[in-house]
């Protein structure tokens, strides 16, 4: 089941790892003026693991181009470190494998250096509830990555999932959030989200867009 901050009224805490001091000091402020904790910084892959083991964040922001063959393994690690902390993918355009890798190793969101402020702080709460959220010009290239190539083999959703299931994970396809969710299945939100960790158990993944991930992998959408 995902999991969500430990307490509505504590702030999100966030591990920041970016190697480009500019863009990372500018991060800071953003976060720090809205209220997000900062409890750990590093600019390599290697500082940023050891940080969320100490630290056990919310949430590590991770931009998956720093240099080195290391950086995608590292968020695999931060992924699987424990079920609190989430990965955010903040990055600058990147090839379509680089996309899908960080991805199928956990990242839960997935956005653009260049995204307004307002969208890098939603897709930090997004991270911080288990949530997912990617950039649209993302999720286009990286749907037509795994339509043109596919995945490995895993889990089939036809196989596992429920009709009403199928049915959350189309609309999680779709980029819709949770609410949308429930008013176009007319449930409640409390039931999409039910659903949605139920799907993720079924397929023995960790967040939405993999789970979207398998969906596309078998056809479903």
């Amino acid at each position: 089941m995902p999991t969500t901050a430990n307490d509505v009224h504590e702030p999100i805490t966030v591990v920041l790892v970016d190697d480009h001091p500019l863009f990372h000091a500018g991060l800071r402020q953003l976060l720090e003026a809205d209220g997000i904790e900062i409890v750990g910084e590093a600019s390599s892959a290697e500082g940023g693991v050891g940080l969320v083991e100490r630290h056990a964040p919310d949430v590590a922001i991770v931009d998956p181009a720093m240099p080195g063959a290391f950086r995608i393994d590292a968020i695999r690690r931060m992924a699987a470190s424990g079920r609190r902390t989430h990965v955010l993918a903040l990055a600058s355009p990147a090839p379509e494998d680089d996309v899908v890798a960080v991805v199928l190793e956990g990242g839960s969101c997935y956005l653009l250096k260049e995204a307004p402020p307002e969208t890098i702080l939603a897709g930090v709460r997004a991270a911080a509830q288990g949530d997912a959220m990617i950039s649209p010009q993302i999720a286009g290239a990286l749907v037509h990555r795994l339509r043109a190539n596919g995945l490995p083999e895993g889990p089939e959703p036809g196989a596992v999932l429920s009709e009403r299931e199928k049915q959350v994970l189309r609309l999680v396809v779709d980029g819709k959030e949770n609410d949308e969710i429930a008013r176009e299945l007319f449930i409640s939100r409390h039931t999409v989200k039910n659903h949605i960790s139920s799907i993720l158990l079924k397929l023995r993944v960790s967040n939405r867009i993999q789970a979207a991930v398998c969906a596309v992998r078998a056809a479903i959408v």
